[in-house]
C-alpha cells in the first residue's frame, strides 16, 4: 500500500467514529496490513506539520448533563480583540470563541458558546468573563433547538491534490 493511501485511510478512520476499545489503532492497523507504529506516525507527522490542530473525543454535553447551553456575543475594544478571545478561550464551559467579521454597525465581533448544568451556573461562568475581560456589552444567545450538529468530514483528496506532501 502507498505512503498516501494509507495516509487517506488512517485520516479517513480518525474523522469517523472510533469505537472505545484499548488500542483502536491496532484494529485498524490489522485491518489494513501495517504496523501500529505506522498508524501513530502517520498521526504523529500530521499533527507536528499543523494539518491536524488536535485529537480528542467528542462529548454530547446535553447526555452529560450540560442542558444550558448559549452563545454569548461580545463587543471587544478594537486592538484588544486577540487578547480578551484567549482569556474567554481558557475557560473550560467555552467550548468555543470566535472572533468573526461583522457587518455594518453590529457591535459584537467575539462570540463564545458556553456549556453549563444550570442557568445559575452560566450566569456565573458569563460574570467571570465579564470580570476578567471587562466587556460589559454582551448578549446571552440562549440554545433553544439543536437541529444539525456533526463534525465535519473532510476529503483528503482535496488537500492531497492541493501540494500535501508526505515527508521521508
Amino acid at each position: 500500500m502507498t505512503n498516501r493511501l494509507l495516509t487517506k485511510q488512517v485520516v479517513d478512520f480518525i474523522q469517523g467514529k472510533i469505537d472505545p476499545v484499548h488500542r483502536p489503532f491496532a484494529a485498524l492497523a490489522a485491518e489494513l496490513d501495517c504496523s501500529e507504529a505506522e498508524i501513530v506516525g502517520i498521526i504523529s507527522d500530521l499533527k507536528k506539520r499543523g494539518i491536524i490542530r488536535r485529537f480528542g473525543a467528542v462529548l454530547r454535553h446535553q447526555q452529560a448533563g450540560y442542558i444550558c447551553n448559549a452563545m454569548v456575543a461580545w463587543q471587544a475594544p478594537e486592538g484588544r480583540q486577540d487578547e480578551l478571545g484567549e482569556k474567554m478561550a481558557a475557560y473550560s464551559q467555552v467550548s468555543h470563541c470566535y472572533l468573526r467579521q461583522v457587518p455594518g454597525d453590529f457591535p459584537y465581533q467575539l462570540f463564545t458558546m458556553i456549556h453549563a448544568r444550570s442557568e445559575e451556573e452560566l450566569q456565573d461562568v458569563v460574570k467571570a468573563i465579564v470580570t476578567a475581560t471587562d466587556i460589559h456589552n454582551y448578549q446571552v444567545l440562549h440554545s433553544v433547538r439543536e437541529f444539525k450538529k456533526v463534525s465535519m468530514h473532510y476529503e483528503v483528496e482535496e488537500w492531497l491534490a492541493a501540494g500535501y506532501k508526505e515527508e521521508g
